[in-house]
């Protein structure tokens, strides 16, 4: 009886000890649930504005690429507006040089005029000194032809005279002379009257011929000026003539480049509406890429992981004792004391290391003092740091749960033996890793 009642006694003790412990993990166990409800309901809202975020940020670069296409097709058409600006500037280049000959050719022409106008008045002066020559050679002509007649005349009377007296003037001559020496006197005198007579009238008759051969040279040569002047007009009328037509041809081919430059206008016209256009487009982009920058910064935002709270998973299950605190300590091998910003647990070699909280594995990887290490990010700028793994099983950039095996213990590094070193981070500074753990 005694022993039945001690055994009851001892049983209501148990239960009464054991009730406040068993509330102290019940009641985190249903606050953790109402987080784990409200977290739900707030990871569900941030993975639909993610979402909104993700089509927003897709039909921005939808409608990017659509001004991007109108963009390009703006700078291909203006491209070929550009061209046929070429083109027409080098159709117009080439008429404009075109134009350029033909002002040399018309300058030319000009000066064959110019020319032919100074040898036509020089001629004309020389018609006219020839006009006057054979006017005045027709005069003295027509003098040294009334002077010959005039002598013809007069030497006809004499000889008609002389033949009709004489027989008396012969006799007279002869009875009146007073001697032989007289009467050879006068014979000799009347011969060389004669003589005198024959000579002057051959004489003048020599320069009425001297004068009708000049006059005929003249003619001549007034007739060859004539010639030369009908020819000369002939080319003036010719030249003038080309001149016409050359000034018809430089204002047709002016007129082109009048209608080239209105159509050079009329295309520059439309690069400058197309240069508008384009920059319309680059605006509409700028604020397109700039509403996308805005964008995928809060989509950045809201994909940063933001750690939920609550309590660690132990990292190294199955094994709780701690080898080395948080805290000031001597440091092992080195015998100094200084700060120990994290917690060795200690454990054999090969048994696991778990991920102490969801998370993305932001390093994997080996150093001459931490060994082979793992760092967690957990999101709020929280980061579990893990050191002296004997093997690694995650790389940087998984994503891993809470509980995952991530590595295996070890001693590597700077490490006395095999233990879990584990550290946590917030904002940039090691905490005590307690505040999570428990």
């Amino acid at each position: 009886m005694r022993k039945r009642t001690y055994i009851t006694i001892k049983l209501l003790l148990f239960v009464l000890c054991v009730t406040p412990c068993m509330a102290q993990f019940v009641l985190p166990l249903e606050v953790y649930a109402d987080e784990d409800e409200e977290e739900g309901e707030e990871d569900g809202g941030r993975s639909r504005d993610i979402d909104a975020l993700k089509q927003q940020i897709a039909e921005s670069q939808a409608a990017k690429e659509r001004a991007n296409q109108t963009k390009n097709q703006l700078a291909s058409g203006m491209a070929s507006v550009q061209q046929v600006i070429g083109s027409l500037e080098s159709e117009k280049e080439d008429i404009v040089s075109y134009v350029a000959t033909l002002d040399a050719a018309m300058e030319q022409i000009q000066d064959d005029i110019a020319a032919i106008d100074a040898s036509i008045s020089e001629n004309e002066i020389q018609i006219d000194e020839a006009k006057k020559a054979i006017d005045t050679a027709q005069k003295e002509l027509d003098e040294a032809e009334r002077i010959r007649q005039d002598q013809y005349e007069d030497i006809k009377d004499q000889i008609h005279f002389m033949y009709t007296t004489q027989k008396s003037t012969f006799a007279d001559i002869i009875f009146t002379s007073k001697s032989m020496g007289d009467l050879l006197n006068r014979t000799y005198y009347i011969n060389r009257i004669m003589e005198y007579d024959q000579k002057k009238l051959a004489e003048y008759a020599k320069t009425v011929e001297e004068a009708d051969a000049a006059k005929k040279v003249l003619e001549e040569n007034k007739a060859k000026l004539d010639e030369k002047q009908a020819e000369l007009e002939e080319k003036h009328a010719e030249a003038k003539s080309k001149e016409e037509d050359m000034g018809k041809l430089i204002d047709a081919k002016e007129e082109e480049i009048g209608q080239y430059n209105d159509a050079i206008g009329d295309k520059e016209a439309q690069v400058r509406e197309y240069e508008a256009m384009i920059a319309q487009q680059n605006a509409e982009i700028a604020a397109i890429e700039a509403a996308i920058r805005q964008q995928q910064a809060a989509l950045q935002e809201a994909n940063r992981r933001v750690y939920g709270g609550g309590q660690f998973v132990w990292p190294a299950p199955g094994y709780t004792r701690i080898s080395d605190d948080y805290g000031m300590r001597t440091h092992p091998t080195l015998g100094v004391q200084m700060m120990h910003n994290g917690v060795d647990m200690a454990a054999p070699s090969g048994s696991p290391i778990l991920a102490a909280a969801d998370g993305t594995v932001i390093a994997a990887s080996y150093s001459g003092t931490m060994g082979n290490y793992i760092m967690i990010d957990h999101g709020s700028d929280l980061i579990s740091i893990y050191m002296h793994a004997s093997s690694l099983n995650v790389s940087a950039g998984q994503e891993v749960g809470a509980g995952d095996r991530i590595g295996s213990v070890g001693s590597t590094g700077r490490s006395t033996g095999p233990h879990l070193h584990f550290g946590v981070r917030k904002n940039g500074a090691y905490v005590n890793p307690w505040s999570y753990l428990k």
